[in-house]
């Protein structure tokens, strides 16, 4: 007769996991993420004028939006950072790193002081701002893409990481729904002046919240596995590191290559199409704004949708949808868009390159994670993906605004297409991951049933 010891860390009862408990939890925080993110873009038209001398407004949004893309190039230190974190530490770790990192750089934009009061060094705080929210999200997409993905049944993983997309656009939404209340309660001149600073000080307040919340998340069963095999395993010396990470070179070039297409057409429609609608097609500010709200409320709805499609049919079909779409796509949209007139086709023609860009936004998150071991998940996803926006998806709206300078805007839309066209190319011949296997338990159930494909072609 054998008798076990009460109290030991074996015999105590651990916490029940709830699958909805870690998607709202890995979620919110991503909400709040990108809300801080993106309301950098959405208030520019405000708080351009404030930073740099007075004179051409185009040249001011741009010196703006070039600080906006130097944060994309801060992405893959932070991706390294925070991946290496991530694999190493857990991937709550990783959580709660980036949102503290995002409530510093909120606060910081919040209270930046103007041209006027002390010439290019309130540019320079914003510019320390932004590379902070480049650290800070160049960690955040991996960790919240690989907690999502781990957390949730091999089945519905497509469903349960289209969530990151969900909340992403929820955070976007947060920022244009405040905007528009601004815009409908305070004078033009107001929000110049210091209205603008007040969706940062809500940023940083958000994230201090998150970072609670996030405290209280439990570590994926996936991750606790890797690690309870022990310092014995082969792969524990490597986990987190870039050595590690490069003995999966193929699928880390594989990242960004599918990343390049979907991260252009990403930041095209969904953030520097309010500024299009502005600044080219002429329609008033507050209209653009609300065309954009309205047409990003839909397109966060639809993400669920396409990633539980692609539980049921397959990864590669929806990239692939989309590469043709946006390659064939784009042009026709955005030339229709130059000379729109009304909210309602304005609304419809948004609506048609979100719902293509959905192909991608849906499931890319879970495609990189599947791509790789869990030793290295966070860091092969976040590295490569940072590495992608900080090319592509960061320098957009920059490439689009030189190209409006020069007085050819056409020969953006050309290159949003000549993008999609190159991950086009990775999609097609690309491996499906949908039946990746994540944990032991998935390796295990998945070898009988490769056997019985065997025994049947037999």
């Amino acid at each position: 007769m054998t008798t076990t010891l009460s109290g030991t860390a074996d015999d105590r009862p651990k916490p029940a996991r709830s699958p909805w408990k870690a998607l709202v939890g890995g979620s919110i925080g991503n909400l709040v993420e990108w809300y801080d993110w993106f309301v950098y873009s959405s208030f520019a038209i405000y708080f351009a004028s404030a930073f740099f001398p007075k004179g051409n407004s185009t040249a001011q949004l741009l010196n703006t939006m070039g600080i906006f893309a130097v944060g994309f190039f801060m992405r893959p230190v932070g991706g390294w950072l925070l991946g290496r974190l991530g694999d190493r530490k857990g991937r709550k770790a990783a959580l709660t790193a980036t949102v503290t990192l995002m409530s510093v750089s909120a606060l910081l934009i919040a209270i930046a002081p103007t041209y006027g009061q002390v010439g290019y060094f309130g540019a320079a705080v914003l510019l320390v701002a932004r590379l902070l929210q480049g650290l800070s999200v160049g960690g955040e997409y991996a960790a919240s893409a690989t907690y999502l993905t781990e957390a949730s049944a091999p089945g519905k993983r497509g469903f349960s990481s289209s969530f990151q997309y969900v909340s992403m656009t929820a955070g976007q939404l947060c920022g244009l729904g405040l905007q528009i209340i601004l815009q409908r309660t305070m004078s033009t001149e107001t929000l110049h002046s210091w209205g603008w600073r007040i969706p940062f000080i809500v940023g940083a307040l958000g994230a201090a919240v998150v970072f609670y919340l996030r405290r209280n998340l439990l570590e994926t069963e996936v991750y606790e596995e890797e690690q309870n095999e022990g310092t014995a395993s082969a792969t524990a010396a490597e986990r987190g590191t870039l050595r590690g990470l490069l003995a999966h070179r193929r699928e880390f070039a594989l990242v960004i290559a599918l990343t390049m297409g979907g991260t252009v057409a990403y930041y095209t429609y969904t953030t520097y199409l309010t500024k299009y609608l502005s600044n080219t097609a002429g329609m008033s500010k507050n209209d653009a704004t609300l065309v954009s709200f309205c047409a990003l409320t839909i397109f966060m709805l639809l993400q669920p949708l396409a990633g539980a499609l692609s539980d049921r049919i397959g990864r590669r079909p929806l990239l692939i949808t989309f590469g043709i779409g946006s390659m064939l796509g784009t042009v026709p949209i955005m030339t229709a868009l130059q000379d729109v007139d009304g909210f309602l086709p304005a609304l419809l023609l948004m609506l048609a390159g979100l719902v293509i860009i959905t192909g991608y936004t849906s499931i890319n998150a879970v495609v990189k994670a599947e791509l790789f071991p869990t030793h290295v998940r966070a860091l092969g996803v976040a590295l490569p993906y940072a590495i992608a926006n900080a090319m592509f998806g960061g320098t957009a709206e920059y490439v689009a605004l030189w190209f409006k300078k020069a007085g050819a805007e056409s020969g953006y839309y050309w290159y949003v297409s000549a993008c999609a066209a190159v991950s086009l190319i990775v999609y097609f011949t690309m491996r499906e991951t949908r039946d990746a296997a994540l944990s032991r338990a998935e390796r295990e159930s998945a070898e009988p049933a490769a056997g019985d494909k065997r025994l049947a072609r037999t």
